[in-house]
């Protein structure tokens, strides 16, 4: 007998169709996490420690949504399926069919970010404070678009809220993992940095904040990647548990450690 099971909310992926115009609520996930976290971080920019005006900050959207959708998806391909995209390479082009990685996001948003700073000669390390505060909320969004998507599913479990998800061949009860990530990467991480960034002496400390991002979004995959189903084209990659996403993560806690001892070693800002 199967286990009771929490029916999925089989959401249709079109959002509105106009003739073969079809936007997607994958797409529409990732938009609202970058306007979201921008109006945020146009609050934020303009405290002290001041980092940049909110109108300068306006033109990062552009190169953020870049970094976003290039470094993720190039990402995915490199990461996740090089040989299959080696041999269908139009494939590379299907983002709404889904294949994101947020390890390549994060390099990407990275290069734009250290772009930006240069070029509005802004403090490199405060600036990527401010979007380490903001980034959870983007990350937020991102899961919530994996689960309307129905994809990145979780592991076969007997809980009273599993879910069986129409794209899974076996159709098994899983761990609704999107919902975990979308708590821990999401809203749990970005609780944590907001309220470092108003203890007055940590956001005077540049780098800390990122520091706590990137080491923090480190933690909350790995932990995340024990109820997450891995990618069935690689598998576990060690035994029932090392996957592809613990083994990308653990660079994100080791540089995020060598921030946070690196501002903590520095004397804070003064103005």
């Amino acid at each position: 007998m199967l286990p009771a099971v929490i029916p999925y909310p089989d959401i249709d992926p079109v959002a509105i169709a106009i003739g073969p115009l079809a936007i997607r609520w994958y797409a529409l996930a990732y938009i609202a996490g970058l306007v979201v976290a921008w109006l945020m971080a146009r609050r934020i920019v303009e405290q002290a420690p001041r980092v940049m005006s909110a109108k300068a900050l306006d033109d990062f959207l552009f190169w953020a949504a870049l970094g976003v959708i290039l470094g993720g998806r190039l990402g995915y391909v490199l990461f996740y399926k090089p040989g299959f995209y080696l041999a269908n390479p139009m494939k590379i082009f299907t983002v709404w069919e889904g294949g994101m990685s947020f390890h390549g996001g994060l390099l990407g948003v990275t290069l734009a970010i250290i772009f930006y700073a240069r070029k509005q000669k802004a403090d490199l390390f405060a600036f990527a404070d401010v979007i380490g505060i903001v980034a959870p909320q983007g990350l937020f969004f991102g899961r919530m678009a994996n689960f309307i998507n129905g994809e990145l599913w979780g592991r076969p479990t007997d809980v009273s809220w599993a879910m069986i998800f129409p794209r899974d061949p076996l159709l098994t009860p899983r761990h609704p993992s999107q919902l975990y990530q979308a708590c821990l990467e999401g809203l749990i991480l970005f609780a944590i940095t907001l309220v470092l960034w108003r203890v007055y002496g940590l956001r005077r400390r540049p780098g800390l904040i990122c520091g706590v991002f990137w080491a923090g979004y480190g933690l909350a995959r790995i932990i995340g990647e024990f109820w997450r189903e891995p990618d069935a084209h690689l598998g576990y990659l060690a035994g029932t548990w090392l996957t592809m996403g613990m083994i990308l993560s653990l660079p994100l806690v080791a540089f995020g450690a060598w921030l946070i001892m690196r501002a903590t070693n520095r004397p804070p800002l003064t103005a």
